[in-house]
């Protein structure tokens, strides 16, 4: 009687993988995917808001008038203020001792703090606020999940 045994590796040896392969990735990059998606989202959702009629003209605080957001700024707003985003998933990931849930509570509350801005924007349409406000959301609805997920999976 011969005895064959499998060439198949075990399943503990197996790296843990989700169903999207999350795990494996960097934090920067599953950062940078969720960023790129995040960006698309929101300007999509945005060039829904304009042919609605929503005006895309916003002012900063002291701005005397608004002036017009182009298409592609809510794609290039969420690329720039997610780099920052991605710093911190990085350092949180190599540094804190809860890393996921340090970065969920840290980007819900600047998400919260940022709807400030649309509030406060003068000269700017109720119409074009809520959107703006709106995209806020959207954006980190997109870009902090995934980003969290991975984080889950950082061993110590």
């Amino acid at each position: 009687m011969t005895v064959t045994t499998s060439q198949t590796p075990s399943v503990r040896n197996r790296p843990a993988r989700d169903s999207g392969g999350t795990a494996a990735r960097p934090v920067w990059l599953t950062g940078l995917l969720a960023t790129l998606a995040g960006a698309v989202v929101t300007e999509v959702f945005a060039l829904a808001a304009r042919a609605a009629g929503v005006p895309m003209e916003a002012a900063s605080p002291g701005a005397k008038e608004a002036a017009a957001i182009p298409v592609g700024g809510f794609f290039g707003g969420v690329v720039f203020w997610s780099v920052a985003g991605i710093v911190l998933a990085v350092a949180l990931a190599r540094w804190a001792r809860r890393p996921a849930r340090t970065f969920t509570v840290t980007t819900v509350a600047l998400t919260v703090l940022s709807l400030a801005g649309p509030a406060v924007a003068p000269h700017t349409a109720v119409s074009t606020q809520v959107v703006l406000a709106v995209s806020h959301l959207v954006a980190a609805a997109v870009i902090i999940p995934p980003l969290a997920r991975r984080m889950s999976r950082v061993r110590r």
